[in-house]
């Protein structure tokens, strides 16, 4: 008998979605160690007075990639086995990070191959996103979609607590090093799961893409011609764009509030801590919100006020709590959006769906870090959230009201597939 649709844990019932979800956790918690080791290591290598610009160019040499190589990798996801693809990307993400972990113990001090490794990661990264995000929805029944996305969020905000505590202690008590060395050992346990899952759909010929730049036009008309799916997209790039600052908690955490790198640390996992209990209560809610579009829009506002409230603080303990309130509020947009575009992409779209999205889910972050280096380094870091947050605050208003299916969306709502299929056609 099929798990019951209303069970909070509904989806991991279901052997290969439980397999990805649980090596997943292990995985994510070691990609976010190292996200906060990069940003520590970049920190240590440079005179203080080029922090802001350094740790900026880690957001650029992250979206590059991202921005090259999203388009054919979503094609790739739609038009290869995703598992295997998988494979790969996951392989190359575990020797990028065992070669920061190399040159870091070797005592290398050149900024040049840190970029270097993370932009090489970056790019396995932009074609693991498309297959993984694809694979998802194909691992549970349709009905049981929303569980599976609330618990993915929850996965993902245990791992961003975990790791960057975790993080914060590895680098404080045995160095950088340490932190690279074990997110490549996590990249192990994806690895052995993908290799575990047994009896996964296949897919029609007819859904079955090819590698094409005729095959990447159909995905960019898809996206682009469902207002749903694009105003959540654009949404998504300003609002980060602007409101991104976790490249200066360095800064925060070294000049102005001096809590070292242990308090580094517990900044770096205070927004998954709120992401944590928001994804939780959404589990069991998530089905019951009814004006979902708005839901999302007052969510967005709610993370612009609170990153307000970041960069005007000079307490730790205010500051954790607003930190901790931006990834609650992000974490109940995340969850709308991405549970938006699944339901109104078919499979045949996913991968090239999940890559366009990448542009603006990765390159917003990456972007506004590098924005957010530019200006902590011309006017100080406070400056430059602040400001971010105030242009957080009007992308927000302005794609409310470009966008009124978006802030009419509810729950009800019929599917917009059909439709937008034969447009992409």
């Amino acid at each position: 008998m099929p798990p019951r649709t209303h069970s909070p844990f509904a989806s991991l019932a279901h052997r290969n979605f439980r397999l990805l979800w649980s090596s997943q956790l292990v995985s994510m918690a070691g990609s976010m160690m190292q996200n906060a080791a990069i940003l520590w290591h970049v920190s240590l290598l440079v005179p203080e007075n080029q922090r802001g610009i350094a740790l900026g160019m880690v957001g650029l040499v992250r979206v590059v990639p991202i921005i090259a190589f999203s388009l054919v990798s979503g094609v790739i996801a739609d038009a290869l086995d995703r598992r295997r693809l998988m494979y790969v990307t996951q392989g190359g993400m575990l020797l990028c990070a065992a070669a920061l972990a190399l040159i870091t113990f070797a005592g290398v001090r050149s900024l040049l191959p840190v970029y270097l490794l993370a932009a090489l990661g970056s790019a396995f990264g932009s074609f693991d996103g498309p297959a993984r995000q694809a694979l998802i929805p194909t691992l549970v029944p349709r009905d049981h979609l929303a569980n599976a996305i609330s618990l993915n969020t929850i996965m993902f905000q245990i791992a961003s607590v975990v790791g960057p505590a975790i993080g914060g202690l590895v680098i404080g008590v045995f160095g950088v090093g340490w932190a690279y060395a074990l997110n490549a050992i996590s990249f192990v346990a994806v690895i052995v799961a993908l290799f575990q899952m047994r009896d996964l759909p296949g897919r029609a010929p007819g859904e079955r893409g090819n590698v094409s730049i005729a095959a990447a036009r159909d995905g960019l008309r898809f996206v682009f011609r469902n207002p749903l799916i694009r105003s959540t997209m654009l949404l998504d790039f300003f609002a980060t764009f602007f409101a991104t600052a976790t490249a200066l908690l360095p800064i925060f955490a070294q000049d102005i509030l001096q809590v070292g790198a242990q308090g580094y640390g517990l900044l770096s996992a205070a927004p998954s801590v709120g992401a944590l209990l928001a994804s939780a209560a959404l589990v069991p809610l998530i089905d019951h919100i009814d004006r979902r579009g708005l839901t999302m829009l007052v969510a967005v506002a709610g993370f612009g006020l609170a990153t307000l409230v970041f960069g005007l603080s000079r307490n730790m303990t205010i500051t954790f709590i607003a930190l901790a309130l931006t990834g609650a509020t992000d974490t109940v947009s995340m969850v709308i959006r991405n549970l938006v575009r699944q339901l109104n992409t078919p499979d045949s779209m996913r991968g090239r769906m999940t890559s366009v999205n990448m542009i603006f889910f990765m390159g917003g972050p990456q972007l506004g870090e590098l924005e957010a280096g530019l200006a902590a380094n011309m006017w100080g870091a406070p400056f430059a959230v602040v400001s971010g947050a105030i242009g957080c605050l009007a992308a927000t208003g302005w794609v409310a009201w470009r966008t009124p299916a978006l802030r009419d969306y509810r729950r009800e709502a019929p599917s917009a597939i059909k439709s937008e299929v034969g447009a992409a056609g």
